[in-house]
């Protein structure tokens, strides 16, 4: 089982940034990809936002990728995924989700609010 903890969401201007982070503990040996996603308001779907694999491969979605930077910090314990973000626009408002598909299951976490104001 892996615990996927998000935090740093908050309520930022246009044009500011903000950086999230996502804390993966458990059996964090069965995690290689971890990866951000995001719900914004009035969707059901999550979409993906950028992705790490532990050897360094990082992809981004088209919508972020001049703006976003991902990095990802993993010991023995456990793994620190961030997400900063810049040039934050009314369009990046949403909820962000951490995760990382497991052996058997994907693992999500709880989800952090970014509300971006015009």
């Amino acid at each position: 089982q892996v615990i996927l903890a998000e935090s740093g969401g908050g309520l930022v201007q246009t044009g500011r940034s903000l950086r999230l982070s996502c804390v993966a503990s458990g059996s964090i040996d069965e995690i290689d990809t971890m990866a951000w996603y995001r719900q914004t308001p009035g969707t059901q779907r999550r979409e993906w936002v950028a992705s790490s694999t532990r050897s360094g491969v990082t992809r981004y979605a088209d919508s972020v990728k001049d703006r976003f930077g991902i990095s990802r910090i993993d010991t023995d314990a456990k793994n620190t995924f961030y997400l900063q973000m810049r040039s934050l626009k009314p369009e990046d408002t949403g909820v962000y989700y951490c995760s990382a598909p497991g052996a058997l299951k994907t693992y999500w976490g709880q989800g952090t609010q970014v509300t971006v104001s015009s």
